[in-house]
């Protein structure tokens, strides 16, 4: 592929930016909670009914954020055969931090170092669940402003989510997503709409630079969570009126208009109880809300004049509106956490592992045009909610049919990781808490049952440097089956369909110089 350093695009307005690409990694060992809830000596059901959750991905010693980060970029680049001299900025969103001063993207750098490439622009940003979807929003600034030179960016979202032995600790999990964005996406992030809340206080946070584990005040961060997203929910409903539907008879925007919604997942049970929390958002604002025995809000005629403020704690309420939402929560934000659900809270990479999670279990025919809602939030704290929407064009061969073959091995690859016994996690905890921030250190944890693919740690020195080695890619699957992600695939044509080989997208000034019309 050209080079595109030099391209002139001071004269252009790139089309439909957003996600191009998404590849995800999870560590290759994960602990069941229905054994840890026996380990830990709670009752039956409390991590898994209480907190929805089913399996946690851990990582040993020999994986931290600059490993998590170089695999999942690896991965994409290779899985799509993208070259590393077509990418113009590199942003990194972690809250794992293991050098107050040297930055994740610095590292991530050494991937580019055969290509020649080292004028890649972008940082790390740092505000706990949050950087990932700021650093995403910094691609798309760079990709629509006049510093855009035609190149591809790389998003990448990472962290470690560990907690001390307690009560926090099955709500943690590891991993890292990677997207690549550019114009004429197949997942197009939708312009002017989005709505963002940003509020000083302490609910999570990390003061001791010495541990990998947070000081949390649990109700507190349940409350501006909750808080956060009646604010953005607010805010987008009123652009989104004047944005999105100037021509439709609609009159306001509500839950109806998004067919899928994805939220941050510190745990499965917050985000039900969360599109509940949408659900009573839209009854109270609802001018005449139908509360008959056939209506839309039966039952729930009680509760109209309720202030938000007084319910982020009220089980009642919660109750009410969890089971009149419980059809469009299996619909609409279910499937979103597979991934969640699996591996647990990735911090940064949650709701992007909700966006991979449902895309996997869409088909070509029922996906084009679809919009969905992307509900973010780092403590501190910071939120938006945004929207995606798909494109019209799944043909065999397009942007969005690449995208959704590569998720379609996201079932077989968590089916594939290692259940290990309790103990053996507890141990991994306990060796990650003892060797945190060692110098002259050597990882013992063992490399055999890693992912192909995968980086790790081989050595800390004595002046805190670290060392990375790639164990080999012979058993990396291709992220390319040999048939279509759609329901009806005899009526592709057998050549459409590729071989057995790497997805090949369109480099982005190739994408903004071609006319379509698969966009909304």
């Amino acid at each position: 592929m050209p080079s595109f350093a030099s391209a002139d695009t001071s004269d252009k307005w790139p089309q439909d930016v957003g996600i191009v690409a998404i590849e995800v990694y999870f560590p290759a060992a994960y602990v069941d909670q229905t054994e840890l809830e026996t380990f830990d000596g709670v009752s039956a059901g409390k991590y898994t009914i209480g907190l929805g959750q089913g399996k946690m991905g851990f990582c040993t010693d020999r994986e931290d954020i600059n490993s998590l980060c170089l695999t999942v970029v690896q991965n994409l680049i290779e899985r799509n055969q993208i070259s590393y001299e077509d990418i113009g900025r590199l942003e990194v969103g972690t809250e794992t931090i293991i050098d107050k001063s040297k930055s994740v993207k610095t590292n991530l750098m050494q991937l580019f170092e055969d290509s020649g490439n080292f004028n890649v622009e972008g940082i790390d940003t740092t505000n706990a669940c949050y950087g990932g979807t700021q650093a995403l929003f910094n691609a798309l600034a760079w990709v629509e402003s006049s510093a855009w030179d035609g190149r591809y960016a790389v998003v990448v979202a990472g962290d470690i989510a560990v907690y001390a032995t307690g009560n926090a600790r099955p709500t943690g999990g590891a991993g890292a997503i990677a997207m690549l964005v550019g114009p004429n996406a197949p997942l197009i992030v939708e312009r002017g709409v989005r709505y963002s809340h940003m509020q000083h206080a302490y609910d999570f946070y990390k003061p001791d630079m010495s541990s990998e584990y947070p000081t949390v005040d649990g109700k507190l961060s349940i409350q501006c969570y909750l808080s956060a997203l009646d604010k953005c929910y607010q805010g987008y409903c009123k652009k989104a009126k004047t944005a999105l539907l100037r021509e439709s008879e609609v009159d306001r925007f509500s839950l109806d208009l998004f067919d899928a919604v994805c939220f941050h997942s510190p745990y499965c049970k917050l985000v039900q109880k969360s599109l509940g929390r949408l659900a009573l958002n839209d009854f109270i604002q609802d001018p005449s809300p139908d509360t008959s025995d056939a209506g839309k809000y039966s039952g729930l005629q009680g509760f109209k004049d309720l202030k938000l403020d007084e319910t982020f704690f009220d089980r009642d309420v919660e109750k009410a509106f969890m089971t009149h939402s419980k059809a469009l929560f299996e619909t609409k934000t279910k499937p979103a956490l597979l991934i969640a659900n699996q591996v647990g809270n990735m911090y940064t990479p949650s709701l992007y592992g909700g966006l991979a999670s449902i895309l996997s279990t869409y088909t070509l025919d029922n996906i084009p045009g679809r919009r969905i809602g992307m509900f973010s939030y780092g403590s501190g704290f910071a939120s938006t909610l945004f929207s995606l929407k798909v494109c019209d064009d799944g043909s065999p061969g397009s942007p969005l049919w690449k995208l959704m073959v590569s998720l379609q091995d996201l079932q077989e690859r968590l089916d594939s990781r290692k259940c290990v016994e309790p103990s053996v996690f507890a141990e991994a905890m306990k060796l990650r808490e003892d060797t945190h921030h060692l110098s002259k250190y050597t990882p013992v944890g063992s490399v055999d049952d890693l992912f192909p693919g995968t980086w790790y740690l081989t050595y800390v020195d004595d002046m805190y440097r670290r060392e990375y080695t790639r164990k080999p890619t012979s058993a990396l699957p291709s992220p390319i089956t040999t048939t279509a992600p759609i329901n009806n695939v005899e009526s592709l044509q057998e050549n459409s369909i590729p071989q057995k080989k790497h997805l090949e997208p369109a480099t982005p000034m190739e994408q903004s110089q071609q006319t379509t019309s698969s966009t909304s």
